[in-house]
C-alpha cells in the first residue's frame, strides 16, 4: 500500500480554495501510484475556525465541499478533516471528525474522542467527544484513524479518562493515521516527535502522521509530518514552515530504520526556528487578509531593526516601508543606525521629525497642565505622535503597521497604550528582549544586515535624556527568567524566591505584569512562537486583585 500524506497550508472559511487544494492533491497522488492520500485535521474549513462553526451556513458548505472532494476520489481513497453534525439531541451539536472517501462516496466518518480545551484549544466549545471507536478496513488492513489529540493521553498524569488508541488496539490494528493541526512552539516540536514515537512503541505498529502548515492569524502550524517506525524511529520527516508532499509505502514504514527523536532543544535550532516561524506569519497573515505592504517605525534600536529584517525575508525587502521618527531626544547614532538598516536592506524609508509636532502638542496643553513638571505624560506625548504619523501612512497607502513591541515590554507594560503598542500585528511580541538578541546574531551570522552598534548599544526608548531601559526594568538577562518562570512555566511568588530570586525583585516584577494586563488586552494579534504566548491562549482578567 502506498499512502500519500499532503501537508498543505488552508484558509479559514475559504471552501472554493481548500476544495480544489485537496482535489489537487487527490489527483496528484493518484497520478503518483498512491492508494491513499492524507489530509490535515479539520482541512475542509480550517483550523481553528472558531464561532464560525456556530453558523449552520458554515456547516452545509463543509459538508457540500466534502461532496465534491469525494467525487474526485476514483481509483483512490482519500482521508479528509471536517465538522460532522451530531446526530444526538443530547451533547455539542458538532464532532471534530476524519471523513474517509472512496469511489465517490463518504465510505466512513471516524471521530475525535480527545478534545483540548487549554491555552489556544478551545474545542469542547464547539464538539462533542466520540465514546467509540472503530478502525479503519482497507486493502486487507486495519488502520487506527484518530485525530491529533487523540494520541496525546500517555502521560504519568493523564488528561482524560479514556484513551483511544488503546481501545482501538483490541481489534488487532496494522498501523496508525493520524491527522493533526498541531501549532509550532519553540520548545513543542521534540515533545511531539517524543508522544508520537511513544506510542508506535507502545503498540508496536507504525505510524502516519499529517499536520497543518500556515498560520491563522495569530497561530503558526510548522507542518513536519512524519512517518515513524514500529520502534519509534522517524524513517521519513517532511518540510518544516512550508507545504510538502510525499508518498510512502506501508512497507518502508515497517522496515526502513531511522533516527530516534531528541527532546533535548539546540539553541541554534531555536532561533532559526523562531525566525522560520515569524516569516511564515507575516507572509500568512498578508496573504490571506489581501495586504502586501507593510509599514513600520525604524527607531534604530534592536526590535524594528529584527521586525524589519524578518518582515523583508516574508514580502520582499521592496515592500517594508520604514519610517524613521526622531523626537526630541533622539540620538544622531539612531538615526544612522536606522538610515543603515535600511540600505543594507534596499528598503524604502522616510523621516519625519516629530520634535515641531510634539511642541505644538505640549504648547496646546500647557494651559491644562497648570505646570507640573515633565514626566511620564510627556514621554508618551512623543510615541502617540509617531503613532498618528505611522497610521496615517497606513491609512492613505492601505500598509499594515507592523508592531515592534518584545514580550518582555508587553508582560511589564513597558509601552505606550495607543503609542508604541500600536499595529495591524505584532511581529515580536511572544519574543523575549533576550531573544530578540539571539535573532539579531542569527540574521547577522553570515554578513552585517543589523549595524553592530544597534546591537551592542543599551536599549532606551529615547523619549528623555539619556533614558536607558534599565532605568526602569531590572537587566534583562533577569528580568527575562522570572518572567519565563512566571508566565510560562506559571510559579508563584514563593516558588520563584525558592529558586534563588530577591523577594522584593519578585514583587516589583509580578505587580507590573498583572497590573498591565489591561494593555494587553487592547494590543494587535500576536504571532504564537511559545508554549504560553499573550493573547487567545493567556485568558487572565483585568479587574483583578492578585499579586498586584
Amino acid at each position: 500500500m502506498r499512502i500519500a500524506l499532503a501537508q498543505y497550508n488552508y484558509h479559514i472559511g475559504n471552501f472554493d480554495f481548500n476544495t480544489q487544494k485537496i482535489i489537487e492533491g487527490i489527483k496528484d497522488a493518484r497520478e503518483k501510484g498512491a492508494d491513499l492520500v492524507v489530509f490535515a485535521e479539520l482541512s475542509v474549513c480550517g483550523y481553528p475556525s472558531g464561532d464560525f462553526l456556530e453558523f449552520n451556513d458554515y456547516i452545509e458548505k463543509c459538508y457540500k465541499a466534502i461532496d465534491e472532494i469525494a467525487s474526485h476520489c476514483m481509483g483512490i481513497a482519500a482521508i479528509v478533516g471536517a465538522p460532522h453534525r451530531n446526530s444526538n439531541p443530547k451533547g455539542k451539536p458538532l464532532y471534530n471528525a476524519a471523513f474517509f472517501l472512496q469511489e465517490g462516496q463518504i465510505r466512513q466518518i471516524y471521530l475525535k474522542g480527545l478534545l483540548p480545551n487549554y491555552d489556544i484549544f478551545d474545542e469542547y466549545r464547539y464538539f462533542e467527544s466520540a465514546t467509540e471507536f472503530k478502525s479503519l478496513e482497507f486493502k486487507g488492513k486495519r488502520i487506527a484513524l484518530t485525530i491529533c489529540e487523540d494520541l496525546w493521553n500517555l502521560y504519568d498524569n493523564p488528561l482524560y479518562t479514556i484513551n483511544p488508541m488503546d481501545e482501538l488496539a483490541k481489534e488487532g490494528i496494522d498501523f496508525m493515521i493520524n491527522i493533526a493541526a498541531s501549532p509550532f512552539a519553540w520548545d513543542h516540536g521534540g515533545e511531539r516527535k517524543n508522544m508520537l514515537s511513544q506510542n508506535t512503541r507502545r503498540y508496536k505498529i507504525p505510524m502516519f502522521y499529517v499536520n497543518q502548515v500556515g498560520t491563522q492569524t495569530e497561530l503558526i502550524f510548522d507542518g513536519g509530518s512524519m512517518v515513524i517506525n514500529q520502534h519509534g524511529e522517524i524513517v521519513h520527516e517532511m518540510k518544516s514552515f512550508s507545504e510538502d508532499f510525499s508518498i510512502i509505502s506501508l512497507e518502508e514504514a515497517f522496515t526502513k530504520r531511522g533516527d530516534i527523536p531528541s527532546s533535548e532543544i539546540d539553541s541554534d535550532r531555536k532561533a532559526t526556528n523562531i525566525y522560520s516561524a515569524l516569516v511564515l506569519g507575516i507572509q500568512d497573515y498578508f496573504r490571506k487578509m489581501g495586504f502586501e505592504k507593510a509599514i513600520l517605525g525604524l527607531s534604530g534600536g534592536i526590535d524594528s531593526a529584527v521586525t524589519m529584517v524578518i518582515a523583508a525575508d516574508a514580502l520582499g525587502a521592496e515592500n517594508v516601508t520604514g519610517v524613521l521618527l526622531p523626537g526630541p531626544f533622539s540620538s544622531d547614532h539612531s538615526v544612522k543606525d536606522a538610515e543603515d538598516l535600511a540600505k543594507n536592506l534596499g528598503s524604502p524609508y522616510h523621516t519625519i521629525n516629530i520634535s515641531d509636532t510634539n511642541l505644538a502638542f505640549e504648547k496646546n496643553l500647557k494651559p491644562f497642565f497648570q505646570d507640573l513638571p515633565f514626566d511620564i505624560t510627556e514621554e508618551n506625548i512623543q510615541s502617540r505622535t509617531r503613532a498618528i504619523y505611522l497610521m496615517a501612512l497606513s491609512n492613505k497607502f492601505g500598509y499594515i503597521l507592523l508592531n515592534t513591541s518584545n514580550k518582555s515590554e508587553a508582560a511589564v507594560g513597558y509601552g505606550t497604550l495607543y503609542g508604541d503598542m500600536c499595529g495591524g500585528l505584532s511581529v515580536l511580541g511572544d519574543v523575549y528582549k533576550t531573544e530578540v538578541f539571539e535573532l539579531a546574531k542569527y540574521i547577522n551570522k553570515n554578513k552585517e544586515v543589523i549595524p553592530a552598534n544597534t546591537i551592542v548599544k543599551p536599549p532606551s526608548a529615547e523619549l528623555r535624556p539619556d533614558q536607558k531601559d534599565s532605568d526602569s526594568l531590572p537587566e534583562y538577562d533577569i528580568l527575562d527568567r522570572v518572567l519565563f518562570q512566571y508566565i510560562e512555566c506559571r510559579k508563584g511568588p514563593d516558588e520563584l524566591i525558592k529558586m534563588g530570586f530577591e523577594k522584593s525583585l519578585i514583587d516589583r516584577i509580578l505587580k507590573l505584569v498583572n497590573t498591565s494586563e489591561y494593555k494587553r488586552y487592547q494590543t494587535p494579534p500576536i504571532l504564537r512562537v511559545s508554549s504560553k504566548a499573550f493573547g487567545m491562549g493567556r485568558k487572565m482578567p483585568i479587574a483583578a486583585k492578585y499579586l498586584g
